[in-house]
């Protein structure tokens, strides 16, 4: 198959797509491309042309299109551009000359036939086919609505005239898709050949059976709608999808607009030059023109050919997209469908732009400029099956309302929150459990029995961009900074300069004053601890440590700066929950003062050491949330132990037990404690976990680790 990369649209569509995005201020063509394929696509069946294959006989020029936009994006605007200074000539033309000299014809020989038939006088039969002609009123040139019989007799007088299509042009999908759901069974029937069957009815003499024709009727299709209306996780968006299942989505082009700002900013008097411009409008003259010529009744009934040359390019397209079909899942039925027959979508919009071009057959180039819009409709498509599932847009709904909210607000806002207390526990549930992984935190309390949920987005952290401020004096002139990560040891290691994880209002370094947002916690390490044991425990973590004015050899007094996963914006009382919950994660004591938003450090030129880890996971400590509570749970399951014990438990599985208990053993030599004692404790340890070790491999080999690490510590003391 041809690349598509060189492939160009069909030239005089896209005229008409370059206009209508100018004049709508829109950078996204794919709304306006569809669009214009629908309308030229409906000129091209009102006038009969059909397709003449080698393998399926003539097949007449349809589309149907499901066209999704933002609100806003234009599309009303665009649709009147079209219809009152595009299509008007050919509306004009065709109802008002080429349909009545067509229809007149073709009742003449319907007369003949039912004559020969019935063996009645011809002159009879042409004024009874005239008055059942007009018992079934006018044309409808588009509608936007119907019912089956409706339809059906639509089809019946455009059968009897052997002229126009039906055209069901409907906007708001999402407000009026369940009040269409007989006329969307009708249209699943029309699509391939134009056929359906009648309904039977009771002949009366007030309600006399029309006689069957046996015909086929071009029928389109164009369904707009906004994606907020249409998927919004109620019945709609149910019966939606079911209606792709059942044979839409093999079936419609689609489109899925968004608006997307213009790259450049435009002042006000440069969008009303782009909306007034009227260099344009020879462009909409001349298709104006060209479609009302092609209103001429020598344009009706028109036969479009392919070549052998062009059927096997359109061969190769099918079996190009039935392999790709095969790559799906079985359960992923609607994407295979939809992928498998492209190329009908393919040859009949090929047909429409050989009418539209004046051409006699369609050609590989009117292929490929079909094949082209056919494959940015599926990539649509792929967009319109990735929406979010309700646990989803619950998910982002609380984290995007930017207040407290009820279960009460929740039932009145979405439209999918319902169902029994066990169905919205799940729900909720599943929400919860898709914010942990996507940045998402949904925290709950509760006043005298009644359940608040906040949410918020979080950002990840970017390293290069740490949040502190900094100041000579004690609470004034806190200059706020973003630094990277990797250089705080350029200030740390200044003399006595001041600095805080907060930014202040005013730069006056006061708790009232503080703005919420920090990515990055500080530990205040005097002397519970060396800074080797704690680099030992934490080295799984990225870390800057740096020592203290009352730092000694023998009293290690120091400072951990971690930065953590995602920025937080807390208040007080939040800020010193989560530092309550990293305090008692830590396996060592530390000052709990560092608890206050407002708290500030002092700088010190002595050591600083960094280690490369990963980023200490902020969704583990921010208070009344799911994930903080199970960490909970964690440490209180593990209260009886020490929290040196309840971090190697926690830390310890599969793969990686020897490790951490060589680990724990090397903590235990660099607190003082003897062999034997070691000894007693690693074996305690080993027996408080889950899958614990050998004893005899601990003995062997961890403990051989832990002597020879006295070894060289009593060496190194003594040097």
């Amino acid at each position: 198959m041809k690349d598509l990369a060189g492939v160009s649209y069909f030239e005089p569509a896209e005229k008409l797509v370059r206009v209508l995005c100018k004049k709508t201020q829109s950078e996204d063509p794919l709304f306006f491309r569809v669009l214009t394929a629908y309308y030229f696509t409906k000129v091209a069946s009102m006038m009969w042309c059909s397709i003449k294959t080698a393998d399926r006989g003539n097949i007449p020029v349809s589309l149907y299109a499901i066209n999704l936009a933002t609100s806003g994006f234009g599309k009303g605007h665009a649709t009147t551009i079209v219809e009152e200074q595009v299509l008007h000539k050919f509306r004009e033309t065709f109802l008002s000359s080429t349909f009545p000299l067509v229809s007149e014809e073709n009742l003449a020989k319907l007369a003949v036939k039912r004559s020969n038939k019935k063996s009645t006088d011809p002159d009879e039969e042409l004024v009874k086919v005239q008055k059942e002609f007009e018992r079934m009123g006018e044309l409808a040139f588009s509608f936007d609505s119907g019912s089956s019989p409706a339809i059906k007799q639509m089809r019946h007088k455009i059968l009897m005239a052997n002229a126009g299509s039906v055209n069901f042009e409907m906007d708001e999908l999402g407000s009026n898709l369940l009040g269409n759901t007989e006329a969307f069974t009708v249209f699943l029937e029309l699509f391939d050949l134009g056929k359906v069957k009648q309904k039977l009815t009771k002949n009366t003499a007030e309600s006399v059976r029309s006689e069957e024709i046996d015909g086929r009727t071009p029928t389109n299709l164009m369904l707009f709608g906004t994606p907020s209306k249409l998927f919004n996780g109620s019945k709609v968006e149910e019966e939606f999808y079911s209606m792709l299942d059942t044979g839409y989505a093999r079936r419609c082009l689609f489109g899925f607009g968004r608006k997307i700002p213009n790259s450049a900013e435009l002042t006000p008097e440069q969008v009303y030059d782009m909306l007034t411009d009227k260099s344009d409008i020879q462009d909409l003259i001349d298709l104006s023109d060209k479609l009302g010529n092609l209103a001429d009744k020598v344009n009706f009934n028109k036969i479009t050919l392919m070549s052998k040359e062009v059927s096997i390019a359109l061969l190769s397209y099918k079996m190009h997209c039935e392999k790709l079909a095969e790559t799906f899942p079985e359960h992923e039925e609607i994407q295979k469908a939809e992928l498998s027959h492209r190329y009908f979508k393919a040859l009949k919009l090929a047909g429409t732009y050989a009418f539209i071009a004046g051409s006699f057959e369609i050609t590989e180039e009117l292929l490929y400029n079909a094949i082209k819009l056919v494959e940015d409709s599926g990539k649509a498509f792929s967009k319109i099956l990735t929406r979010d599932r309700n646990y989803v847009k619950l998910a982002k709904y609380i984290a995007e309302v930017n207040r407290e909210v009820t279960h009460v607000d929740l039932v009145e806002d979405l439209p999918f929150y319902k169902g029994s207390e066990a169905q919205k526990r799940e729900l909720m549930t599943l929400a919860i459990a898709y914010g942990y992984k996507n940045n998402i935190i949904i925290k709950k309390h509760y006043i005298e029995g009644i359940e608040f949920m906040k949410g918020e987005s979080l950002k990840e952290t970017n390293l290069d961009e740490m949040i502190l401020s900094h100041s000579t004096q004690l609470a004034e002139n806190y200059q706020g900074a973003l630094a990277p990560f990797d250089k705080l040891h350029q200030m740390t290691n200044q003399t006595n300069l001041h600095w805080a994880n907060h930014n202040f209002i005013g730069n006056y370094r006061l708790e009232d004053n503080v703005i919420p947002g920090f990515n990055m916690v500080v530990i205040d390490v005097d002397g519970e601890v060396s800074v080797d044991t704690a680099k030992l425990l934490l080295q799984e973590y990225k870390y800057l440590i740096y020592t203290t004015k009352r730092h000694t050899p023998n009293e290690n007094r120091f400072r951990i700066m971690l930065p953590i996963s995602h920025k937080l914006a807390l208040d007080g009382n939040e800020f010193k929950g989560f530092m309550a919950n990293i305090f008692d994660w830590l396996p060592f004591k530390v000052d709990t003062a560092t608890n206050q938003r407002s708290r500030k450090w002092l700088t010190h030129k002595g050591s600083y050491w960094y280690n490369e880890g990963e980023l200490l996971d902020a969704l583990l400590f921010i208070p009344k949330t799911s994930k903080s509570d199970a960490q909970k749970q964690r440490v209180l399951d593990l209260q009886s132990l020490s929290n040196l014990e309840r971090w190697f438990i926690s830390n310890t599985g599969e793969g990686n037990r020897s490790n951490q208990m060589i680990k724990y053993a090397l903590v235990l030599v660099d607190s003082g404690m003897g062999l034997d004692s070691i000894r007693n404790n690693l074996l305690a340890l080993n027996n408080k976990l889950p899958n614990k070790l050998d004893d005899a491999e601990i003995v062997s080999t961890i403990l051989v680790s832990a002597a020879k690490a006295i070894s060289k510590k009593a060496l190194s003391i003594a040097a």
